[in-house]
């Protein structure tokens, strides 16, 4: 499973697809800096997702995206081209946010379902251990 932190605040402002292009003047300082660095290494600015397997388990990827936002979407598969960007990290070009298979959010007061109806929704019933 792939995974994306992002604020519900962004979803709203750019469902249903992601894609870094659409918010470059936004970005920050370090920001950036960062997409200079992407940009000469892969061409473009990819859309960042956390990839679960047996050494970085599904709770810690949830957890790890947690920290960018309070809404995390989770893909059973990605469109390609897709790139590796770290051990645990790969990027897409745009990421539809259509296509996921999960929600995780912390906050009560969004309306998922109005805009992912069908996809299961988890609210604040993170198991104990997850956040160890």
């Amino acid at each position: 499973m792939f995974y994306h932190g992002i604020k519900w605040e962004y979803v709203m402002r750019e469902y249903p697809l992601l894609s870094p292009r659409r918010t470059v003047s936004k970005h920050r300082k370090e920001q950036a800096l960062d997409r200079k660095h992407l940009l000469a290494q892969f061409g473009l600015e990819p859309v960042h997702l956390l990839e679960a397997d047996k050494t970085y388990p599904h709770e810690h990827c949830i957890r790890e995206c947690l920290e960018f936002g309070d809404t995390v979407f989770a893909f059973d598969r990605l469109d390609i081209p897709m790139w590796q960007l770290s051990s645990h990290e790969v990027g897409v070009e745009v990421l539809d946010l259509r296509s996921c298979m999960a929600i995780y959010t912390t906050r009560n007061d969004i309306k998922v379902e109005a805009f992912f109806p069908g996809i299961p929704c988890e609210r604040d019933f993170f198991p104990a251990n997850f956040w160890q």
